[in-house]
C-alpha cells in the first residue's frame, strides 16, 4: 500500500469534529439549548467525539444569518476542512433560513460534511436532494446514534434513517435505544448550576395516534410509544429538586398513558417536588387513577381537542368521544386541577360558523385557558398529500398557515383569527359563551362589519 493510500485510509477512518446547530422558536425562559439539540450533542460527548455545538434563536432581537454563517466557518479553526461535519436541524420555522445557510457555507468554500435531520427532513418523500442541493447526508427520524455513526468515519457508512445524497432513497428511519442514550441533563449539556429555573423535559417518545396534520408519527404508520428508563428518569427528577428547578414542561406527545406516566407522577411526589408540571394529555384516556397520581402536584394539563364536529375530525384522523370530554371537565372542574384546551381553526370541513361552535362548546363548559392554533401543513403529513382533496391554501408568511379551502374564504378565515386572538386576550378569563366573546372582537368598519381584535 502506498503512504498515500495509507493517508487516505486513516483520514477515512479518523473521528470528526461535529459543529451541531440549532436555530430554534424560544421563549424568554427558554433553557439557552434546546433538548433535542442537546440530547444529540450528550450522546457525541458520550462517544467521545469533538462537539462544537451553538444555539440560536431565530425569533429574538438582533438574529442575523450573517452571524452564524461566521460562527460555523469559524468553527472549522484548525481541523481538516473535510474532517467536519455540520448538521442542522430543519423546522417549519428555519427551512429558508437552513436554504440560506446550506448555500452561503458553500460559496465561501466549506467543503466538510453537512448533515441535515429534524421534522423537515424526516417526513420529507423522494427528492430531499432538490429540496437541499448543498447538503450531503440526510437523517430520518431519531438523530442521536446516527450522529455518533456518521462522526466515526469519513466513509459513507450504511445506517438505517442516513440517506447519502446521490444514493438510493430507502425512506427508513433512524432508531434510537433510548435505555443507552445519555441524559443531557445529567451530563451537564442543559446546566441547571446557573440558576436554569424552567426546563422542557422528555419521559417517552412516540403517539398511539394518527393525526394526519400531525408529525409525532413515522412515515406511513403510528410512532409506537417507548418509554425512557424510569431509572435514568428518576436521577434526572433528583437533580431537578436538588437545582430548584420549578417549571417543568414535558414534551411527550401524550403524557397521560398507562403504568410508566402514574410512575412518573408518584416519583416527582416522593421527592417533593413543588414547581409547575405541564403536561400534554388526552380526554380518552383520563382516568381517576392518573387524577390521583396528580395529586400533591402543581399539575397543569393541556389537551388537544381541535374541534367537537365529527366531520372534520374524520377528516383530519381526529375523532373524540365528547361524552369523555363532558365527563374529563366535569372530573377536572371538581378536583380543581388547572387545564387548558387547544383547537385548531382553518381544518378541512371546517366552517366559520362550525368554529364558533367548537369556541362556544368550550366556554360553556368553563375551559380556563382555551387556545385557537391555525392549521398548517407540516411536510410528510396525510394532510399536505390531501391538500388538493380539500382545497387547502396557504398563506406566504414565513411560517405558513391554511387560509382558504373549499369550506371557508379567506374572510371567513380572518374572522376566526380574529376569534382566536380574541380568545388569548381573555385567557383565564374567558366569557361565558362565543357572543361574550365576539364583543372583544370589535367591527371592523371598512370590511362590512367582520371582526377584528378590539382595542
Amino acid at each position: 500500500m502506498s503512504a498515500q493510500s495509507v493517508e487516505v485510509l486513516s483520514a477515512s477512518l479518523r473521528p470528526r469534529r461535529v459543529v451541531l446547530v440549532s436555530i430554534d422558536w424560544t421563549r424568554d425562559k427558554d433553557p439557552r439549548v434546546p433538548l433535542g439539540h442537546a440530547s444529540i450533542v450528550a450522546s457525541l460527548l458520550s462517544a467521545g467525539v469533538e462537539v462544537r455545538a451553538f444555539s440560536f434563536a431565530i425569533n429574538r432581537a438582533g438574529f442575523s444569518e450573517e452571524h452564524i454563517l461566521r460562527t460555523l466557518l469559524a468553527s472549522v479553526g484548525d481541523a481538516g476542512p473535510e474532517q467536519v461535519d455540520v448538521g442542522l436541524g430543519v423546522y417549519v420555522w428555519n427551512d429558508r433560513v437552513v436554504k440560506s445557510l446550506l448555500a452561503a457555507l458553500r460559496r465561501h468554500g466549506f467543503r466538510g460534511r453537512l448533515i441535515l435531520g429534524g421534522p423537515q427532513i424526516s417526513y420529507a418523500g423522494p427528492g430531499l436532494e432538490q429540496l437541499y442541493p448543498e447538503a450531503d447526508a440526510f437523517v430520518r427520524g431519531y438523530g442521536e446514534e446516527a450522529m455518533v455513526a456518521l462522526a466515526a468515519t469519513s466513509e459513507r457508512i450504511q445506517f438505517p434513517g442516513v440517506h447519502w445524497a446521490g444514493q438510493v432513497d430507502r425512506h427508513l428511519q433512524a432508531q434510537a435505544r433510548l435505555e443507552k442514550l445519555s441524559s443531557p441533563f445529567l451530563d451537564g449539556v442543559i446546566e441547571l448550576a446557573g440558576g436554569q429555573r424552567f426546563i422542557r423535559w422528555e419521559t417517552q417518545r412516540g403517539c398511539p395516534f394518527r393525526c394526519s396534520f400531525c408529525q409525532h408519527r413515522e412515515a406511513g404508520s403510528r410512532l409506537r410509544r417507548r418509554d425512557i428508563p424510569l431509572a435514568r428518569l428518576e436521577r434526572e427528577m433528583e437533580l431537578f429538586v436538588r437545582s430548584s428547578v420549578d417549571d417543568i414542561a414535558v414534551l411527550d406527545p401524550l403524557f397521560n398513558l398507562g403504568d410508566h406516566a402514574l410512575a412518573v407522577l408518584r416519583t416527582l411526589r416522593r421527592l417533593g417536588y413543588r414547581g409547575r408540571l405541564s403536561l400534554q394529555c388526552h380526554f380518552s384516556t383520563l382516568d381517576d387513577e392518573f387524577l390521583d397520581a396528580c395529586e400533591g402536584l402543581d399539575v397543569r394539563l393541556e389537551f388537544g381537542l381541535q374541534t367537537i364536529h365529527e366531520r372534520e375530525a374524520r377528516a383530519v384522523e381526529r375523532v373524540n368521544a365528547l361524552k369523555k370530554v363532558h365527563e374529563g371537565i366535569h372530573a377536572l372542574h371538581a378536583r380543581q386541577i388547572p387545564f387548558e384546551v387547544s383547537i385548531i381553526f382553518g381544518l378541512p370541513e371546517q366552517t366559520l360558523e362550525s368554529f364558533r361552535k367548537t369556541i362556544d362548546f368550550c366556554l360553556r363548559q368553563r375551559v380556563p385557558v382555551l387556545k385557537a392554533f391555525p392549521l398548517m401543513l407540516l411536510r410528510g403529513t396525510a394532510l399536505e398529500r390531501e391538500r388538493a382533496r380539500w382545497g387547502l391554501v396557504e398563506n406566504d408568511e414565513p411560517i405558513p398557515s391554511v387560509i382558504r379551502s373549499h369550506s371557508f374564504d379567506e374572510q371567513d378565515w380572518s374572522r376566526m383569527e380574529a376569534l382566536a386572538e380574541a380568545l388569548r386576550r381573555t385567557e383565564g378569563r374567558h366569557p361565558e359563551s362565543i357572543e361574550g366573546l365576539e364583543e372583544w372582537a370589535a367591527p371592523c368598519p371598512d370590511t362590512a362589519g367582520w371582526w377584528s381584535p378590539a382595542a
